[in-house]
């Protein structure tokens, strides 16, 4: 039985050079055709370069049951995935290629290849990208002033989701930071002086975070038995993790075995925000 529902679950990975919502309404239409499956959608927008394309394609390559869904418009971010589907024996779908060539096979002309062209221009999708971008330039903890400029900062150990979920929620228009929480380094202050309100702790079970360490660990080609996936390493990470949590006095979610739209619910709760 478990290893039928596991057959069940699959992971789309919606890879898109703009926001990706051309993408996403795919994915979503297609996958309401398998009431039985589990899908989880992890969205990876403004993937313009070759360099944050491969770091999506290393971050992925561990997923199981694996689809692509990617809207890119130029040929050269298009190769590398299709090569990486090929190589990988998942499934890749290019969404706006068929469409695009049998206009230009009608007009006799070339496409512009410009970025966003399919998007209507307002407010909303302005605020959007400015969510998106916030979310990319603040991830990881890259600059501290972004704790203090965020809608909701999302703190946790190693594989608690904060990325995929930074992007979900900042589909929803809200600006967010993230803080990976690793042994033995220093808080920013910043941290200190958030309303509470706004900052979610993320944990995780033990042992599910130690399979998805020692599997990560696997798809890199590594020794899965480090002290990344140790397991009384990772309880003394979670137990830190919760103290901080305590003392800062924030709200705490456990995402294991919870897909990312689930933990975004709960957090837009949390925050008294309608799903949009």
């Amino acid at each position: 039985m478990p290893e039928e529902d596991a057959k069940k679950e699959i992971n789309i990975v919606i890879i898109s050079d703009s926001v990706g919502d051309t993408a996403y309404n795919n994915a979503v239409a297609a996958a309401a055709q398998f009431p039985d499956s589990k899908i989880n959608y992890r969205r990876y927008p403004f993937i313009y370069n070759r360099e944050r394309l491969d770091k999506t394609l290393a971050e992925i390559k561990d997923y199981p049951n694996l689809v692509i869904i990617y809207s890119l418009v130029k040929d050269e971010m298009q190769i590398p995935v299709i090569r990486f589907a090929r190589e990988n024996k998942v499934q890749g779908v290019d969404i706006l290629s068929p469409a695009v060539e049998a206009i230009q096979k009608v007009t006799g002309t070339r496409p512009a290849e410009k970025i966003g062209a399919q998007h209507k221009v307002n407010q909303k999708y302005f605020d959007r990208i400015s969510a998106m971008e916030f979310a990319v330039m603040y991830d990881d903890g890259k600059n501290p002033k972004g704790f203090l400029e965020a809608d909701v900062v999302l703190l946790g150990v190693s594989r608690t989701s904060k990325t995929p979920l930074s992007l979900f929620l900042a589909n929803k228009n809200l600006k967010v930071a993230n803080l990976p929480l690793v042994p033995d380094t220093h808080i920013p202050k910043e941290i200190y002086q958030i309303d509470p309100q706004k900052i979610i702790g993320l944990t995780n079970d033990p042992s599910v975070l130690n399979e998805i360490r020692r599997q990560r660990m696997i798809s890199y080609g590594l020794n899965p038995d480090t002290t990344y996936s140790n397991m009384d390493s990772i309880n003394k990470e979670l137990a830190a993790a919760n103290e901080l949590y305590n003392k800062l006095g924030c709200y705490v979610i456990n995402v294991a075995n919870r897909s990312i739209e689930e933990t975004a619910a709960l957090i837009m709760r949390h925050l008294g925000i309608e799903e949009q």
